[in-house]
């Protein structure tokens, strides 16, 4: 496998890069990634206030981003900042299993949007580029999503994958054993310590092994 960037996106977002990784991994819903995902909701709980979470450079360059392919941020939020907004209400975030929840873990604390699919569901290449109107595209949890102009994850079946919002057919269930993980990197602010949390995490908690960084 190796992940292609459109020369659309690598003209538009000059600094835009992924941080890839395949591994073979345990899922389960153990008490210690429990513990994990509250002692980080109390971290971010009132470490910024609503109305500045737009201005978190980190979030505020992806946003940006968003902008420069043709798509409002504020209607297509990226996941990072959907997830520390409902940390900073206090509503915290659902117990999806130890996979799902160590993304969306890693994504907080890195202000990153990060992608977590079963690999084994990935057909070739994954090519990430910007949508277009013909893209369909049935978000989890969601329905279908107007992906148009919206930054894609794509394989030889279709578009999987968003910065905002992951599709059903590539979804982590309890049977997943080998996972696909994106860090989306509009910029490369702490990049090296972003992706040493990303292995750190899936080592301790998930067991990962047969690592394999994927080039692009």
């Amino acid at each position: 496998m190796k992940i292609i960037l459109s020369e659309e996106i690598r003209t538009l977002l000059p600094n835009f890069s992924i941080i890839a990784y395949t591994m073979d991994v345990k899922n389960d819903f153990t008490e210690g990634v429990a513990e994990l995902l509250r002692e980080t909701e109390q971290q971010y709980l009132n470490r910024y206030p609503i109305t500045e979470i737009v201005n978190i450079p980190k979030i505020k360059v992806g946003r940006d981003g968003y902008k420069k392919c043709g798509k409002d941020p504020s209607r297509y939020r990226l996941a990072t900042e959907a997830l520390l907004r409902r940390v900073v209400k206090g509503i915290g975030l659902y117990r999806l299993g130890d996979l799902i929840d160590l993304g969306n873990i890693l994504s907080i604390r890195t202000l990153r949007s990060i992608c977590v699919v079963d690999l084994e569901k990935i057909k070739g290449d994954v090519t990430i580029r910007i949508g277009t109107k013909d893209d369909y595209f049935v978000a989890i949890n969601r329905g279908v999503l107007n992906v148009d102009r919206l930054i894609l994850y794509v394989d030889e079946a279709g578009p999987f994958g968003s910065p905002s919002s992951d599709r059903e057919r590539t979804a982590i269930t309890s049977t997943t054993n080998k996972i696909l993980i994106m860090m989306i990197c509009f910029e490369d602010k702490e990049k090296d310590i972003d992706e040493a949390l990303m292995l750190d995490l899936y080592k301790n908690y998930a067991h990962a092994a047969n690592i394999r960084k994927i080039s692009y």
